[in-house]
């Protein structure tokens, strides 16, 4: 019966093909395979950088701008020297990221996270304060890229934190408030004291009191008001124990390449119990590297205060660029980055090897495991072609599938497995012969050498915040075109006329609110700090010339109220308001905490609604009582 109806099953078969058509020669096969081209897809990204880039070269293109504009807007202008700026800046990065590569904030979280203890709201306000006064001293990019990371991880080792959106939503916040009293931690700072004269020690006395009242009242509101949710913020935290044996294993320096072995993979896999032990030990067992984070917060604290001397005894009109200070204090930061790199250099070369080797091994057995399961998945399959009389299993499955000792069930492979243990060895992978090497092969290469031979050095310079400059400079040429075409001084008669009608507090309330506003959509708040300092230029410029002068309560409310908006801005609507806040946005999404944007900004609209109330209701109170309503301001 059943050799019947295999027979019929193959006379069917072959009657049915008897109707194929048939196959096509070799030539029209050739023809066809020369004439159709293959294309490639250009994928040009459309960025923060890219997008600026183009329209100065459009506008160069179509002579809208000239060299007076990209000269000006590069070289500087009316106080505004956009070089320095991005010198300075990128020369202070320096030394904070490096205090940072060091593993000194890490360290410094995990001791406050021993501090609040098991008490949720507890902890919640001590990180909240930390997290602020370590941006107030370093700056906001070192506190976004660990503590975003430190808070990812700590979120995820915890039993009852259903989501971290209370925690990472605080410190983006706060670190945003923070950056707001030092002039060198924002370069929106530094634009704004360079365009009007402003020493750096005053900026300092001014917006100090308005950011303290801000953190004062913002921490409570987002304990019980925003996040008052016991999954957001649970009244006792429930952290998961580590282990003694990881207790007292030696923590790695996170910052040289496979460091960490299989973890690091394991983590991209999605693999939760692994993760969630990296994760553990990443908090509980924090690398610290004692002489660079000693040597680096010396540096700093050296930094800041000889610019802020210097800055305080020097005339305004006579200063000079400050960074003569923070240039040499990088380079003796680098210097000590790479001497420290390459005393050691053995010892972290040995560190990769195995953590390398450890990958390479852990790849070669999943991919044995998966050639075991394909084996296993068509010795299943094998039961059919057993089932057809006159069909062997040998010509059903040939090759390795035939073999006894192919069979993984075996009695030879169980006897074997039983006397002699294989060891699995990255060697026994057979790879491909070495192809010649390009470009990018022998960057890649020198790249990891430099990875294994300076980790700190390397780990500092692939985090500077670079696309900050070409960003900045094409946002000062456009800036500049507006101001040259005529936009910037439609722009201040507009802003002279809102303030003729509605005072100081009109000036206060109107400039933080077009600051925050353009935070969004005006080249995040560095491009807002630098048209709005144009506008006001202008503005004093329209005032000198009618002869009506600007009182001085008017012009500092409008001054102080811009660098609270900046700065605040960061964290309104869009991730785009600031580069940091892409950059947070960045690290939680490689932490798989994804962040969408009408959660971002349904959370920072209540945040900033407060924060700025606060800030510019304090300003208010200021002005009225430090400047004076009829003395006139006389631009420097």
């Amino acid at each position: 019966m059943g050799a019947t109806l295999l027979r019929k099953r193959l006379l069917g078969h072959v009657e049915c093909s008897a109707d194929l058509p048939p196959p096509r020669s070799r030539d029209h096969a050739r023809q066809r395979r020369f004439s159709v081209r293959p294309w490639k897809r250009l994928r040009f990204p459309m960025n923060f950088i890219t997008a600026p880039l183009i329209a100065d070269l459009f506008l160069l293109a179509i002579l809208a701008i000239g060299k007076k504009e990209v000269h000006d807007g590069t070289v500087g202008a009316d106080h505004i020297f956009p070089i320095d700026i991005m010198v300075f800046f990128i020369t202070l990065a320096y030394i904070a990221i490096s205090i940072d590569a060091s593993g000194l904030i890490r360290y410094l979280a995990f001791k406050v996270l021993q501090k609040g203890g098991n008490n949720g709201h507890r902890l919640y306000i001590y990180l909240y304060i930390f997290f602020f006064a370590l941006t107030a001293f370093i700056g906001n990019d070192p506190v976004i890229l660990s503590g975003t990371a430190f808070l990812a991880y700590m979120t995820r080792i915890s039993r009852n934190i259903k989501d971290p959106k209370a925690w990472i939503f605080a410190q983006f916040s706060v670190a945003n408030v923070g950056s707001a009293i030092l002039v060198s931690s924002n370069p929106t700072n530094l634009v704004l004291t360079g365009a009007f004269n402003i020493r750096f020690i005053d900026y300092t006395a001014n917006v100090i009191v308005p950011v303290l009242a801000t953190v004062i009242v913002l921490g409570p509101f987002l304990l019980f008001i925003v996040f008052a949710d016991n999954e957001l913020i649970p009244a006792s935290i429930e952290l998961h124990e580590l282990d003694e044996a990881a207790r007292n294993r030696a923590p790695v320096n996170p910052n040289i390449p496979h460091a960490r072995g299989t973890a690091d993979e394991a983590e991209l896999a999605g693999n939760d119990d692994e993760a969630n032990n990296l994760s553990l030990e990443e908090i509980m067992n924090p690398f610290l590297d004692k002489g660079g984070a000693a040597f680096g917060a010396v540096i700093m604290a050296a930094t800041l205060i000889t610019i802020l001397a210097l800055n305080a005894a020097t005339d305004t009109t006579k200063e000079h660029p400050v960074f003569w200070v923070t240039l040499p204090a990088a380079f003796v930061m680098f210097c000590w980055d790479v001497s420290f790199g390459w005393i050691n250099r053995e010892k972290t070369r040995s560190i990769a090897r195995k953590g390398r080797r450890e990958l390479e091994e852990a790849r070669a057995k999943r991919a044995i495991e998966a050639e075991e399961r394909a084996r296993l998945a068509a010795l299943e399959q094998g039961g059919v072609a057993d089932g057809l009389p006159g069909v062997k299993s040998e010509e059903a499955f040939p090759s390795d599938y035939a073999s006894p000792s192919g069979l993984s069930g075996s009695p030879e492979s169980e006897k074997v497995g039983e006397k002699e243990p294989t060891t699995l060895r990255a060697d026994s992978v057979q790879h491909p012969q070495d192809e010649r090497p390009t470009l990018a092969s022998l960057f890649a290469e020198t790249y990891q050498w430099c990875q294994e031979t300076f980790p700190t050095v390397t780990a500092v310079l692939v985090h500077l915040p670079w696309a900050l400059i070409p960003f900045a400079l094409a946002m000062f040429v456009l800036v500049q075109a507006l101001a040259t075409k005529g936009w910037v001084p439609v722009f201040a008669h507009g802003w002279d006329h809102w303030v003729r009608k509605t005072g100081v507090v009109g000036a206060i309330g109107g400039m933080g609110f077009l600051s925050v506003i353009m935070c969004n959509f005006a080249g995040t708040n560095i491009g807002t700090t630098i048209l709005l300092c144009r506008v006001v230029q202008v503005w004093i410029k329209l005032h000198e010339q009618s002869g009506i002068p600007i009182t001085q309560r008017t012009f500092w409310a409008t001054v102080y109220s811009m660098a609270i908006g900046v700065n605040y801005g960061a964290f309104s609507t869009a991730f785009s308001a600031s580069l940091a806040g892409l950059l947070w946005r960045d690290i939680l999404s490689r932490k798989y905490i994804p962040v969408r944007s009408s959660t971002f900004a349904q959370v920072n609209l209540k945040i900033i609604a407060v924060a700025m109330a606060v800030g510019c209701a304090v300003l208010v109170g200021e002005m009225y009582i430090t400047r004076s309503g009829t003395e006139a301001y006389q631009a420097g």
